[in-house]
């Protein structure tokens, strides 16, 4: 009875390092895509910025653009945790 416990700790524990390892390689993947937008981001206000400066009108609205840009960064974290979640919801159907 004791080693039937045990053996499925082992199991529960495993799964969970299993489930850790998995959630960090797509932090990671996530982390990569949204430092790509981030640098865009980046570009995109110093053209905001600058056309600030001068006489030319923005080709997009301000707000409209850090909405935008926010939309871009979460995009990766958020399709990547819902992946994330439907894959543990599989394994514990399972």
């Amino acid at each position: 009875m004791q080693k039937q416990e045990q053996s499925a700790i082992r199991s529960r524990a495993g799964r969970a390092i299993n489930d850790l390892v998995v959630a960090e390689l797509f932090l990671v993947q996530a982390t990569i895509e949204s430092a790509s937008v981030l640098g865009e981001g980046i570009s995109g206000l110093r053209q905001h910025l600058a056309s600030d400066d001068s006489a030319e009108a923005p080709e997009e609205e301000f707000s409209a653009f850090l909405k935008r840009t926010r939309e871009e960064l979460m995009e990766p974290y958020s399709t990547r945790f819902k992946f994330f979640r439907d894959l543990v919801r599989e394994q514990n159907a399972a």
